[in-house]
């Protein structure tokens, strides 16, 4: 048996601190804690409800989706924000059936962008969630995974397989294996929506404008930019992105009085005497391919609070989806921003324009244009959504890199921990500090959208605005 794997399974208290390795050779008594809060006899699935379950056969995937993020290569944080989206709304689909037998769902999939119609069970057959939903991100993890390695593959089909059979103690063998079918069949359906989103288009060929100020390869690899086409993406709910643009950056200038001179020497400055406590920030942060990536720092941050609260399936589904949505919506808003300023990077003003050839950022930049900060505005996103789910004020430490032997941070909120999240790239040497401010406020401003269109929370930035343009005619 492969023990580390074991540990990754059964210890709810480390998170994500192992990394899987090697084939799933996986005993029963490692996944047959996820099933009720209370031990109930076995019976018919339509008198089960999601909040009966806790949240473990969920947790198991998304540890598996996190560890499948840092072993599959990528030049940015865009596919791996779509697989963390498009997998929440699958597992938030997979249990709307059962959801719908005790109460009402907390928002409607059919309100999603161009969303295909999905079907219901058959009559007289009721769905046993915790079955649907790993048939169904199973499904998700193979497909939007593709070039996974042949362990990794294995390990998908390991931990399906084994949470199926710990099922049968639970439920009657009919109910499972029609439950498992829908979830794969609800699955199929939004892969195949999701695929028509438009990212096949993302890394088309592409010229970036020349002249001052402009965004240019950098060093040390001075790899082309990534996925300049992003922006395009459709997004998951129609109108998240309306009204969120940022203003212009500041006009780009040599002369050392000017506001982009003093923004950039901010970043030099920094540099230069930066502290151990801003070090330890900016790689607590970096989340560079291959490794956690920043959508899985964030879904791992997730996964902690969802054990933290001891939330239920349904909750940590919801929680799971609507993070995700948020965060893509977030990310096609900021790259549009991106590409349509394509402000140079620190590292090349500092070397070109002030002269200090030598200079290096703390971390290494990544391959796209400056302008908005992205980790602030995905960070800001989620963050968002954690509050308006689980409360603001949220005392929480992330234990995402104990196995790197990094210490747990510790925060007072979601919205700490994303402003750290934010400045850290400052700190790294990556962007200037307002980038990082513009991103947080896009993000915030995306999830606004987002969370008035789907649950009529709040007033959203585009209705905000409509107000004030009425009030001032």
């Amino acid at each position: 048996m492969n023990t580390n794997l074991l540990s990754f399974y059964n210890n709810q208290k480390r998170f994500f601190r192992q990394p899987i390795c090697g084939l799933f050779m996986i005993g029963l008594a490692g996944i047959l804690s996820f099933s009720k809060r209370e031990s109930i006899a076995k019976i018919q699935p339509q008198k089960l409800e999601n909040s009966l379950y806790t949240n473990q056969v969920l947790d198991k995937w998304m540890g598996m989706q996190i560890h499948l993020m840092a072993h599959t290569q990528a030049s940015f944080n865009g596919p791996f924000i779509r697989i963390y989206a498009y997998s929440g709304i699958v597992a938030y689909a997979s249990l709307v059936p059962a959801i719908k037998e005790y109460s009402s769902p907390k928002f409607l999939i059919s309100r999603l962008n161009n969303m295909p119609a999905l079907p219901n069970p058959e009559p007289g057959k009721k769905i046993y969630g915790p079955a649907s939903l790993n048939a169904a991100l199973a499904f998700m993890n193979r497909n939007m995974f593709p070039m996974a390695s042949t362990e990794s593959k294995a390990a998908i089909d390991s931990l399906e397989n084994a949470l199926k059979i710990s099922f049968y103690s639970e439920v009657e063998p009919a109910a499972i294996t029609y439950s498992a079918e829908y979830g794969r069949q609800l699955a199929r359906i939004i892969f195949q929506w999701a695929e028509t989103d438009g990212y096949k288009k993302g890394n088309e060929s592409y010229s970036p404008p020349e002249g001052k100020g402009r965004w240019k390869p950098t060093a040390p690899l001075y790899a082309k930019a990534a996925s300049p086409y992003w922006g395009l993406l459709r997004t998951i709910v129609p109108g998240s992105n309306e009204q969120t643009e940022p203003l212009p950056p500041p006009e780009y200038s040599e002369d050392t009085a000017a506001v982009f001179y003093k923004m950039v020497r901010q970043v030099y400055d920094i540099s230069k005497t930066i502290t151990a406590e801003q070090k330890n920030i900016a790689f607590f942060w970096k989340d560079i391919n291959p490794g956690v990536t920043a959508p899985g720092h964030w879904l791992n941050i997730l996964r902690q609070v969802i054990q933290k609260e001891n939330a239920s399936l349904e909750k940590a589904a919801y929680a799971y989806a609507l993070s995700g949505i948020a965060l893509n919506d977030t990310w096609i808003s900021s790259w549009r921003t991106r590409y349509t300023y394509n402000v140079l990077r620190p590292i090349s003003y500092i070397q070109t324009v002030m002269g200090y050839t030598d200079w290096t950022p703390v971390i290494p930049t990544p391959p796209h244009p400056e302008y908005p900060g992205g980790h602030g505005a995905l960070s800001s996103s989620v963050a968002e959504v954690l509050t308006e789910l689980f409360g603001d004020n949220y005392e929480f430490t992330d234990h995402t890199y104990d196995h790197l032997n990094m210490a747990p941070r510790s925060y007072s909120s979601f919205r700490a921990i994303a402003e750290e999240a934010a400045i850290s790239e400052v700190y790294g040497g990556i962007h200037y500090t307002l980038s990082v401010e513009v991103g947080l406020q896009q993000g915030k401003d995306v999830t606004q959208n987002i969370l008035f269109i789907l649950l009529n929370k709040g007033s959203g930035v585009t209705r905000r605005n409509q107000g004030i343009q009425s009030a001032n005619h």
